[in-house]
C-alpha cells in the first residue's frame, strides 16, 4: 500500500500526558512517534505563570514548561511529527489511523492524549486578555489574585467549585450566572449560598472584558430581563461554562462517556479497544491538572508496554 507506514508505539497528542508517555516509551525502546496535534503543548501553551508543578521552585511559564518536556521527549529518542489525525480504524489490528488526511500509519499500540478544550464565550475582549487576567482555570491561576476582586461566569458544579475556592483567596468574587437558577447539584449549590464573599448575580450575561491594553480591570455585563448594563470592577476573569474533550474523530471507534470523553478501565489507562490507551484530560474531567496528566502518561506508557510484551510472547 501507498504512503502506508508502521509504528510500534504511536503517541497522539502533545500535552504533559503524551509528553511523558513519550519519555517513559521511548526509554522502554518502544520507539514512539508522536503527533502533536494543532496545538503542540496542549492548554499550557495557553497559560502564562505555572506555579503549582513540582520541581520548579521559582514557577515557569506554560509554553516553557512544555518545551522543556518536548526536548527531554526527543533526547530519550521520540520522533515528533507536527500533523492532526483525521481518521482512525480501530476494527482490526493493526489499527489504523490516517494523518493530515493523506498518510496512513498502523501502530502496534497507541497512546491517545489529545486533551480537552476549555470552552469560552467567544468574545473578542476574552481573547485579547487570555492570560492576562483572563483565564479558564481557577486551582491553575486563583493564587495570582490573592486579595482582589475577581468575576467568574458559570453555573454548573465546576463553577460553584471554583467561585468556593477562589472565594478563599480573594476579596469578592462576582458569580455571573446566565439564567435564574444554577445548573449545579444542591450541594454545590448551598456551598455558594454560605460563602459570604461571593456575590451571585442571576440572569445575566457577560458582553466585554475591559482593561487597560495589559490586564483586567473590569467586565461589563447586562441584565437578560431588563437589559441594564453593569460594571464589576475586577481584575480577574474566570471562564467555568466546561471542557469538551478532543475526541471527535475516535467516535464510533472506541467507547466514551456521555460528555465526549474516552471510557478507561478504573485504575489503568485501557480503553475499550485493545492496544489503545488514553491518558490526560482526554479521559479526566475531575482533576484536569498538568501534574495529574503527566502520571496518567506515564501509566499509559507502562500499559502499552507490558501490552506490547504480552503479545510479543504470545506471538
Amino acid at each position: 500500500m501507498e504512503n502506508t507506514e508502521h509504528i510500534h508505539c504511536l503517541i497522539i497528542g502533545s500535552g504533559p500526558a503524551g509528553y511523558t508517555a513519550a519519555i517513559y516509551a521511548a526509554r522502554a525502546d518502544l520507539k514512539p512517534v508522536m503527533i502533536t496535534g494543532m496545538q503542540p503543548g496542549g492548554q499550557l501553551t495557553t497559560t502564562t505563570e505555572v506555579e503549582n508543578y513540582p520541581g520548579y521552585p521559582e514557577g515557569t511559564q506554560g509554553p516553557e514548561m512544555m518545551e522543556d518536556f518536548r526536548k527531554q521527549a526527543e533526547r530519550l529518542g521520540t520522533e515528533i511529527r507536527f500533523g492532526y489525525v483525521t481518521a482512525v480504524d480501530f476494527s482490526a489490528k493493526p489499527h489504523k489511523v490516517t494523518v493530515d488526511e493523506t498518510k496512513t500509519i498502523t501502530a502496534d499500540a497507541i497512546i491517545i492524549a489529545t486533551g480537552a478544550s476549555a470552552k469560552w464565550l467567544g468574545l473578542p475582549s476574552e481573547e485579547k486578555y487570555n492570560g492576562f487576567g483572563v483565564s479558564a482555570c481557577a486551582v491553575c491561576d486563583g493564587f495570582f489574585f490573592k486579595g482582589q476582586d475577581v468575576a467568574i461566569v458559570g453555573a454548573g458544579d465546576t463553577a460553584a467549585e471554583e467561585a468556593t475556592y477562589l472565594a478563599k483567596l480573594c476579596n469578592k468574587v462576582y458569580m455571573i450566572v446566565r439564567r435564574d437558577e444554577f445548573r449545579a447539584s444542591k450541594a454545590m449549590v448551598h456551598r455558594v449560598l454560605n460563602t459570604p464573599n461571593i456575590e451571585i448575580i442571576y440572569n445575566s450575561e457577560t458582553k466585554e472584558i475591559m482593561g487597560d491594553g495589559q490586564t483586567v480591570n473590569g467586565v461589563k455585563i447586562a441584565n437578560k430581563l431588563t437589559q441594564e448594563e453593569r460594571i464589576l470592577a475586577v481584575t480577574g476573569f474566570f471562564v467555568a461554562i466546561g471542557h469538551t474533550p478532543n475526541t471527535s474523530v475516535f467516535k464510533g471507534s472506541i467507547n466514551l462517556d456521555e460528555s465526549g470523553y474516552i471510557l478507561t478501565t478504573p485504575g489503568t489507562t485501557k480503553t475499550s479497544v485493545e492496544g489503545v490507551f488514553a491518558a490526560g484530560d482526554v479521559q479526566d474531567k475531575i482533576y484536569r491538572q498538568a501534574v495529574t496528566s503527566a502520571g496518567s502518561g506515564c501509566m499509559a506508557a507502562l500499559d502499552a508496554e507490558r501490552y506490547l510484551a504480552a503479545a510479543h510472547d504470545i506471538a
